[in-house]
């Protein structure tokens, strides 16, 4: 029987305030919530956290960086401010990321680049612009809907030892009686692929049927639940952290929190059947600075799967 402990994340509507960085919130959607000031990288689209450490997820190119939190979080909440209060990193309006580039009008509003220039102007600045008690304000319409995220243990049925011995002689009957017929059908290389990919998605969703909502699966040092027989790393897909150590896996994301993200349209936007993060098993410190981790995207087989089946 798996000893296997995994912590579920669920996403839950909460008031704005509790998502800011006093706050030291875990969260999906809106603007990065930036906990440590040091060599802020480019992403925006998600955060969230543990006790010591914060993670930082970009969904549109699938980066994910680290953090590890030495002092207690801001006392300030610069989660939708324009300048990072400490270290004075300006913070783009519309991804609230790094920018450097100024509003010319009005000298008061920043970007990352001409393009979500753009969408602020269109939103709203070009109307507020000069007037520095309303440019910074409002939400950007280029963010995910933001949520927090909150977890609790996975509940697994456990089976006494008899019952696991008789599933595990049942199997083996079941799996003796397959392979006869199979080489008495001699159904070629693809058929056998094809009965080894349902049965990982069979698994995938009996796993995560008792609760569907989930979009979060956490388990330091444990294995993911992969959707899918294909595009499965290796050991040495996964490369080792810049400190030298290996990485473990540590949480991977789940196909449903599309749904929340209203981006669920297959082929139209940003797609996946389960992200699974692996994440220096070290833990090392980078002097409080966000440390790039490795990111596994694997997606969905479309001709036998279907997401709202999930």
């Amino acid at each position: 029987m798996s000893t296997e402990k995994v912590i579920l994340g669920f996403l839950e509507e909460v008031e704005a305030w509790r998502l800011l960085s006093p706050q030291f919130p875990s969260k999906v959607g809106g603007k990065p919530a930036w906990l440590s000031q040091k060599g802020v990288p480019s992403l925006s689209s998600w955060s969230a956290r543990s006790v010591i450490f914060q993670w930082l997820f970009c969904f549109r190119c699938m980066r994910l960086y680290r953090v590890k939190i030495k002092d207690e979080p801001p006392s300030e909440p610069y989660g939708d401010y324009n300048v990072l209060p400490v270290s004075g990193v300006k913070l783009c309006w519309t991804c609230g990321c790094p920018g450097t580039k100024t509003c010319s009008r009005c000298h008061f509003v920043n970007y990352c680049g001409k393009h979500h220039q753009t969408i602020h102007w269109k939103h709203s600045h070009k109307r507020d612009c000069g007037s520095q008690e309303t440019s910074g304000a409002g939400k950007s319409p280029f963010l995910f809907p933001e949520f927090e995220l909150v977890t609790e243990p996975e509940e697994r049925e456990e089976k006494t030892e008899t019952q696991s011995n008789e599933t595990e002689a049942i199997q083996s009957n079941v799996d003796e009686t397959l392979t006869d017929v199979l080489a008495e059908t001699e159904l070629d290389e693809m058929a056998l692929h094809e009965t080894e990919e349902m049965k990982i998605f069979q698994r995938f969703k009996k796993r995560i049927a008792p609760e569907p909502h989930q979009v979060v699966r956490y388990s330091r040092g444990g294995l993911p639940l992969w959707i899918s027989a294909e595009h499965i790393p290796s050991d040495e897909a996964v490369p080792p952290c810049s400190c030298g150590s290996k990485r473990v896996f540590e949480f991977q994301v789940m196909p449903q929190l599309l749904n929340s993200l209203c981006v669920d349209s297959t082929g139209a936007s940003i797609d996946w059947g389960t992200v699974a993060v692996f994440t220096c098993s070290r833990s090392c410190s980078q002097e409080d600075n966000y440390s790039p981790e490795f990111v596994w995207k694997q997606d969905f087989k479309a001709d036998q799967i279907n997401k709202d089946s999930l």
